[in-house]
Parts: C-alpha cells; sequence; structure tokens
C-alpha cells in the first residue's frame, strides 16, 4: 500500500469528486486548519452536534442504542462538558475509490487540548459524509469549532483492487448524510 500525496488526492477530488467540497489549498488564518496537506486532507467539522447527556440515567447500548442519550444543537461552536462525549459530521461528503482504504487521525490542536477524534476506517467504495466522535478527557468543558479542521485523513491505496467493496455488500452506513447514530 502507498500513501497518497497532495496531487492525487487534489487529482481525484477534482475529477472523481472524491471529496466535495473541496478545499485545495491548506487554510489556517485564524483557524483550526483544512484543507489539502502533503499526504492527506484535513476536514472540517459541520455545524451538527449531538451530545451525550446523562439527563435520563440512561445506558450506551451500541445494540440498542436510545437517541434520549444525545441533546441535538446546530452551532458555531460546541462545548462538550467535562469528561463526556459528543457525535458530529464533516462538511465534506467523501467518495472513496474502490482500490484505496482512508484512515483518519485526530489534529494536534484539540489532542494537545485533551479532544481526541476518533473515527473509523472508510472503506473501500464507501461514501457519505463522516460521522465524528469527540471525547473530551478533561475535567473542564471544552470547545469545538464548526467550519474548522478536525481530523486528517490519510489515502492509503491497495497495490490490487479488494475483491469485495464496502459498496458490494451493501454497508449499512452506506451514503450517510448528517450526524449518523449506531445502527445494527
Amino acid at each position: 500500500m502507498s500513501v497518497m500525496p497532495d496531487t492525487w488526492i487534489r487529482e481525484m477530488a477534482k475529477t472523481k469528486g472524491m471529496i466535495e467540497p473541496f478545499t485545495e489549498k491548506q487554510q489556517r488564518a485564524g483557524v483550526i486548519s483544512y484543507g489539502v496537506s502533503s499526504y492527506g486532507y484535513d476536514a472540517r467539522v459541520s455545524r451538527e452536534f449531538k451530545i451525550f447527556t446523562n439527563v435520563d440515567s440512561a445506558v450506551v447500548d451500541p445494540k440498542s442504542f436510545s437517541p434520549n442519550s444525545l441533546v441535538d444543537r446546530e452551532t458555531d461552536i460546541c462545548v462538550i462538558p467535562p469528561n463526556s462525549f459528543a457525535l458530529a459530521r464533516t462538511v465534506e461528503y467523501f467518495r472513496i475509490p474502490r482500490d484505496v482504504l482512508v484512515i483518519c487521525l485526530g489534529k494536534s490542536t484539540y489532542a494537545r487540548c485533551g479532544i481526541i477524534v476518533n473515527v473509523t476506517p472508510l472503506e473501500p467504495e464507501w461514501e457519505g459524509h463522516v460521522t465524528l466522535e469527540f471525547s473530551n478527557t478533561t475535567p473542564l468543558p471544552a470547545k469545538i469549532y464548526a467550519g474548522e479542521g478536525a481530523c486528517q485523513f490519510i489515502f492509503l491505496k491497495g497495490d490490487t483492487v479488494c475483491e469485495t467493496s464496502y459498496a458490494d455488500r451493501s454497508g449499512k452506513y452506506q451514503g450517510q448524510q448528517g450526524v449518523t447514530l449506531p445502527r445494527l
């Protein structure tokens, strides 16, 4: 597998719609950076957030997830309570080629503040808005800035095309839009 450079990312975004909307050059002035980088793409977080709350003493069960444990917010700045968690989504819509696997890492700006961004791999031929998981590991409230960089996607191109893609097996998160909750 090879890590794909900025030139490949730019070409795939422009000719194949791999990332829409696409920011061709990294934006940094007064914001947490986003856009294409040397070997990745720094995606932005949208204004849609689902913040975990314990108002109803709900239990988080991935097999039977209750949206009652979340509060919806549409805002430019999301405040995550101490030692809590929020879901969000990317501004960008991704279309992953059949011979590519994408991994995601959090931005150092957030990591250095105790905010962890988790994203599962984007599999070959998956498409949609990426649901982002933000964990506030600190004992203090933490801010997430909508419209700014949240994480970096790294594109790994396989030496051969996979036999079965995410689309082939009708993956349950295919084409997701908005913040998507767990599905079984």
